[in-house]
């Protein structure tokens, strides 16, 4: 299997392990690799690192919070020119993060302001902002990269495929659509996996979204079909270890008469092919 959204330490907040312990549980599971995520830095080294160290398909990126930035696309052209795959809108830094009461940089250091990150419609942007997040998805296109929608809002993720499409990204994934942000409806899923976006369903929203059920996942898996994307984006002191929370959803998923190989695929084959292929 692959994973593409694991959470490893050294980080801002408590991890369950350094990235060569959860790298080593990876690889004691059978895994091929996965997708190093961090919200305030680049994780290209420390992936590249773990590549090396292990010969596992460790793959690094960005998020464009505010500690790279916001959208910029000095930091994107970084990360992809040292052999970063996966780039992210804001997550931590995103308006809705803030509005969701979701956690923050800020709310650690409470001298730093509270500003939030936005991409149209939501919110107007200048000429200059527009810019910067064309030139962002350009530079995306131009390596093949992976698009991910972060924590935008539902209006901003329909929009940000709209972009990416007319400017030849063929790699979009949309962040965990079904979480608190952006709170997707299954119509809005369909929609947007029928016209080509992969769709991720974590199981960190088994243990950590109010409100949620597998039998809601289930239903957010058939609306995504063959753009299906199963990830663990654990990494938390109390979830289970990655590998372990990424089986175990989908022995939940498969326990509401979705199809066992077909979650497997999304777990393993589909993932690779969303990377790396």
């Amino acid at each position: 299997m692959f994973d593409v959204h694991v959470h490893a330490a050294p980080d801002v907040i408590d991890r369950i392990g350094y990235d060569d312990q959860i790298c080593a549980q990876y690889a004691a599971e059978g895994f091929s690799g996965f997708v190093l995520k961090g919200h305030q830095e680049s994780t290209v080294g420390r992936a590249k690192a773990l590549a090396r160290a292990t010969g596992l398909d460790v793959v690094g990126g960005i998020a464009l919070n505010r500690p790279a930035g916001g959208i910029n696309p000095a930091a994107v052209a970084a990360t992809l020119y040292s052999g970063g795959r996966v780039i992210w809108f804001p997550t931590a830094d995103a308006h809705t993060q803030e509005s969701a009461g979701l956690p923050r940089l800020a709310d650690l250091q409470p001298r730093l302001n509270r500003s939030t990150l936005s991409t149209p419609p939501v919110l107007a942007a200048d000429d200059e902002q527009l810019g910067s997040i064309y030139l962002v998805l350009d530079l995306i296109a131009e390596f093949d990269a992976v698009l991910c929608t972060g924590h935008l809002s539902a209006a901003e993720c329909r929009w940000l495929f709209d972009q990416a499409g007319k400017r030849g990204i063929k790699r979009f994934l949309l962040t965990h659509p079904s979480y608190t942000v952006p709170a997707m409806s299954i119509a809005e899923i369909a929609d947007l996996a029928a016209r080509g976006a992969y769709v991720e369903i974590t199981a960190y929203q088994l243990w950590h979204q109010p409100g949620m059920t597998q039998a809601l996942l289930a239903e957010v898996a058939r609306a995504a079909g063959d753009r299906l994307i199963l990830s663990s984006d654990a990494g938390q002191p109390n979830s289970p270890q990655p590998p372990q929370a990424l089986k175990e959803l989908i022995e939940r998923l498969a326990s509401q008469g979705l199809d066992s190989s077909w979650l497997q695929a999304s777990a393993s084959d589909n993932p690779r092919k969303l990377v790396l292929s």
